[in-house]
Formats: structure tokens, sequence, C-alpha cells
């Protein structure tokens, strides 16, 4: 990590944090994977298959598609995440946690500039944010990422490790959460996270919006 969200570290005394994918959790649409596609499609077609499928790594495969994108595409990439929806319900969400002094960590297999980009004023409610950094400098982009796990790059079982509490929520959609959900005490899932979660058989709360987060913990909490 290497801007300035990381100025204020969760405490490693939280009696409960929150960690929440980005990428079509906060998002209504999968934004990083629709860059992908847009600014690689002949490479996201072949490998975010094998991906899915569970026989590529995370860590590889979106290595190999971002390190194909010339950095002359980086303004177009911040461009491109301009004005994206968030799902419902995120300032409610954010303001009942803030009265409730817990935490809220934006845990994103993603591009930083494009959570950033996406969040906009809402940016400084997340307490901190862990995403993949690039450098434009050279001809393609080059990846930085000082959490890179076996799988992903950006390990979210790492991230939670930094951040020991009495109960740690995750909130996700997809592959990219799923390693994050079985280590999580509860679990706020929808989409393929769903379905592999219902693989192994690890329990969670569906959603759909974070007014549905909003309401279990309300009634979890009080």
């Amino acid at each position: 990590m290497t801007d300035d969200k990381q100025k204020s570290p969760i405490p490693n005394n939280q009696k409960r944090v929150v960690f929440c994918d980005f990428d079509g959790t906060i998002t209504v649409e999968e934004t990083f994977v629709a860059m992908l596609k847009h600014f690689a499609p002949e490479l996201s077609s072949q490998l975010m298959p094998e991906i899915y499928a569970r026989r590529l790594s995370l860590r590889s495969g979106v290595r190999q598609l971002l390190e194909s994108i010339p950095s002359e595409c980086y303004g177009e990439i911040v461009e491109f995440s301009r004005g994206k929806l968030m799902r419902p319900g995120l300032v409610e969400l954010l303001d009942f946690l803030d009265e409730r002094k817990v935490d809220f960590a934006i845990v994103s297999g993603g591009l930083r500039v494009m959570v950033e980009t996406v969040m906009g004023d809402l940016v400084h409610r997340a307490s901190v944010i862990y995403a993949v950094d690039v450098n434009p400098t050279g001809p393609r982009l080059q990846v930085n990422s000082e959490l890179e796990g076996d799988e992903e790059l950006v390990s979210k079982v790492r991230v939670m490790a930094q951040h020991p509490a009495q109960e740690q929520v995750a909130i996700g959609d997809s592959l990219t959460d799923f390693n994050m959900a079985l280590q999580a005490s509860s679990v706020f899932a929808r989409d393929r996270l769903a379905e592999y979660l219902d693989e192994q058989q690890k329990p969670y709360t569906k959603w759909d919006n974070f007014f549905d987060v909003l309401e279990s913990l309300s009634q979890k909490w009080n």
C-alpha cells in the first residue's frame, strides 16, 4: 500500500471490523472486470473463464491482464471509472458503523485508483483501503501489491490478520471474496460468492443492497 489511506490503520483491539469488497459489492456492476474486458478484450476472453473456474489463480490471471495494458491507457482507465453506480444504502451503513465506532475496511482485488474515483467524496469514510497499485511509467502497466498471497494479488485473509477483532464481518459477491468469507465470523454474500459458499456449506446472509446489511447488523448488534 502506498497511498495516504494508510495513515490511520485500524486498531488491533477492535471488537468488530467490517471488511467490504468493492467491485460488484460497493459498485452495482463489476467495474474492474468491465475495465479489463474493455482494455484487454482478447486476453480477458481467454483468462476470465479459467479464473472463474478456479483453474487459474487470481494472482496470476489478474497480473497478466493488467500488465498487458499499455500505460498510455491509464488516464482512460480513470475516466472509465467515473460515474459508476454504487449500491443503495452505503451512506446509511457507514453512518450506522460510525455511531458504533466500527471500522469499515475496503478490500479490493482491483485498482486503487478505480476505488478512489468511484467512491469520490465517500472515500474518506473508509477506515482503510487495500487495493492493487499500478506504475504507469513504463510501456505497460506494472503491478504493485504489498499484500500478495498464493492465489490473490491482494490477499484478503492477510488483510484480516492485520486487523484482529472479536467479530470480523465480510461483505462480498464473487471469487475474490471467497477466502475472506471462509475466515470471517459472519458473511454477507450474493451472486457468485453465495454459490461458492453453498458448495463449502459455509453459512452466510443473502443481501442485495446495503440497507439489507444495515437491517441485519442492527438486529444483531442492538
